[in-house]
């Protein structure tokens, strides 16, 4: 269950209201124990849920989660199989709990790759958890950064081809409402796990102007406290978005 949050645990002001986390090292943490990837990715998913038990306690309304790229179609079959089937897996067990305990899934990133199966659970899930609000919780699956501007780019040009959008009108408040995440703040701070130092194609329009922590820890030994550290860490940066303190 998500912890209340009592009021000596009342969250910090200058804490991230949005935390997006690039979840890498699964199959590095599997190997170095001498098991196959997939270990590692079910060993992954169970992190997921103690890091968003986490988020009321640190003020954190808004969790997104980069679950599958674009570009990890590129694994191995046996590999892929495995993850839509932990996908399966996951949001059949997890959506009843999800639900009783306040928080509102969404998935973004193109579906139409995605099998029949997996989509009606997605659906079904962003259904039944759609009128929560304690935590907003996203999965991007079969997401791509790219991909997501060139879809989006596609439909505002479809708009402005049948007349319903006025191209003078076209500017960069413009774009985000066609993005898939239309309806969420921009990410505050992105975390990316396993000592990478690169953003992998993720939330490349909306993290403009995020604070980054590239960490060591592979990501299924990463956990609430130092989720915690990191929301803490946030608070004492001097966020400017270009301007000049006088």
């Amino acid at each position: 269950m998500i912890a209340q949050v009592s009021p000596a645990q009342t969250p910090p002001p200058d804490g991230p209201r949005h935390v997006a986390i690039i979840m890498d090292g699964n199959g590095r943490w599997a190997t170095q124990r001498g098991r196959p990837r997939l270990f590692g990715h079910h060993a992954g998913a169970k992190r997921v849920r103690e890091v968003v038990e986490a988020c009321p306690d640190l003020g954190v309304e808004y969790l997104t989660i980069f679950a599958f790229s674009t570009e990890n179609w590129k694994r191995t079959q046996v590999e892929v199989a495995g993850l839509m089937s932990l996908f399966r897996r996951y949001i059949t067990k997890e959506t009843r709990a999800l639900s009783a305990e306040g928080v509102r899934v969404r998935f973004i990133g193109d579906r139409v790759r995605l099998d029949d199966k997996l989509i009606k659970l997605m659906n079904e899930l962003e259904e039944v958890t759609a009128h929560n609000t304690r935590v907003h919780l996203t999965i991007a699956l079969n997401y791509g950064g790219r991909d997501e501007v060139a879809r989006a780019t596609k439909r505002l040009a479809q708009d402005v081809a049948s007349g319903r959008l006025d191209p003078e009108m076209v500017d960069e408040e413009t774009l985000p409402k066609y993005l898939d995440t239309y309806v969420l703040p921009d990410p505050d701070l992105v975390i990316r796990t396993s000592g990478e130092a690169r953003i992998s194609n993720f939330l490349l329009w909306q993290s403009a102007y995020a604070e980054y922590e590239f960490i060591d820890t592979l990501w299924p030994d990463f956990s609430r406290e130092e989720f915690g550290r990191l929301c803490a860490s946030y608070g004492n940066r001097d966020r400017r978005f270009g301007a000049v303190k006088t």
